[in-house]
Formats: structure tokens, C-alpha cells, sequence
């Protein structure tokens, strides 16, 4: 009788007073929006919507052309991050909305060789970010549609955003 009760009994325990926070996501799910779809330049003049990467999850950094050494370190993470997603990794682009009529020293285009650097200066696609202090805080993810959807904390720990993609990735039927 007792083996019978204890699992209802336990439920409810659990239920009740144990309950799961219910969050398993690290980044900050955030409103949803659809990015301007507007022309930009990449820093070598070509011409560049964000929709011709529609498929893809794409993590943006907004920051200087500068790159200071937060900079640096979220380009990184972004780098690293990718890589880590081993088979998955080409379902995944990088891409950097430089704020500033600064153009990046050519090391840091060698170091973070294909990630796409886009001058966003003025532009609505700045705009349309939203950030708790500044856009310069945060790394963001865009889904395959197109729609801004998650940023991580100005202090990301790569170890946990390499988890959330992992789980976006796996979840997602497109992209």
C-alpha cells in the first residue's frame, strides 16, 4: 500500500513546494521583433541586408570600430562559441553592426576573420536594438525568420550561451 501512495504523495510534494524555477534559458528572451530590412554597407562597400542571411541564426555584437578590449572578447566568445557547435556550426554567422565612422585595424579583421562587419552608423537597424544600458553590453541572437529574440549579459559566460544556442539549434526546424 505504501509503494502505492508514495509516488501521488511525492508529486504532490514536488508540485507544491518544489516546483522548477521553469527558466532554463541563460540569455534574456526579449520582445520579438523583425529587423529593418534595410541597405548597409560591409566595410569593404558591398552592399548588405540582413535578410540575406535569412536561415541562419546569427549572433550580433553592436559596438566601436575601435574594438575595445570588451569588444575583443565578445568577438571571441562569438568566434569560440560557433566553433563549439562542431557540425551545426555552419547553421550559424557572426556579424558586427559598427556604430562609428571607425574603420577596425586590419588585426582584428584577421582574428575574426568571417564574421561579417557592417558600418550601421545612423541607421534604423541600430535603431531598432534594444539594450538595458547600452547596445554595447550585449551580445544578441536573430533567428533564422529574421527577428531579434535573445541577448546575453554585458559579462557573458561563454560556457552557458554555448549551451543555449546548442538547445536552439536543436530545437529549431528551420535554419
Amino acid at each position: 500500500m505504501t509503494l502505492m501512495i508514495a509516488p501521488i504523495a511525492l508529486s504532490y510534494l514536488l508540485f507544491f513546494w518544489g516546483a522548477p524555477s521553469g527558466r532554463v534559458n541563460y540569455g534574456e528572451l526579449i520582445e520579438v521583433k523583425v529587423l529593418p530590412d534595410i541597405a548597409l554597407r560591409k566595410t569593404d562597400g558591398v552592399t548588405f541586408n540582413i535578410s540575406q542571411l535569412r536561415g541562419k541564426w546569427i549572433m550580433l555584437v553592436v559596438d566601436s570600430g575601435m574594438c575595445d578590449e570588451s569588444c575583443r572578447k565578445k568577438l571571441y566568445f562569438m568566434r569560440q562559441i560557433r566553433l563549439m557547435q562542431k557540425t551545426e556550426m555552419g547553421r550559424i554567422e557572426r556579424v558586427w553592426l559598427i556604430d562609428d565612422d571607425k574603420i577596425p585595424k586590419s588585426g582584428i579583421l584577421k582574428d575574426f576573420k568571417g564574421t561579417v562587419l557592417i558600418n550601421a552608423k545612423g541607421s534604423e537597424m541600430l535603431k531598432a536594438i534594444p539594450a538595458k544600458i547600452s547596445q554595447h553590453d550585449h551580445i544578441y541572437m536573430i533567428d533564422p525568420l529574421g527577428n531579434l529574440m535573445m541577448r546575453f549579459p554585458k559579462d557573458v559566460d561563454p560556457s552557458r550561451m554555448a549551451k543555449d544556442l546548442k538547445r536552439l539549434l536543436k530545437i529549431s526546424q528551420i535554419g
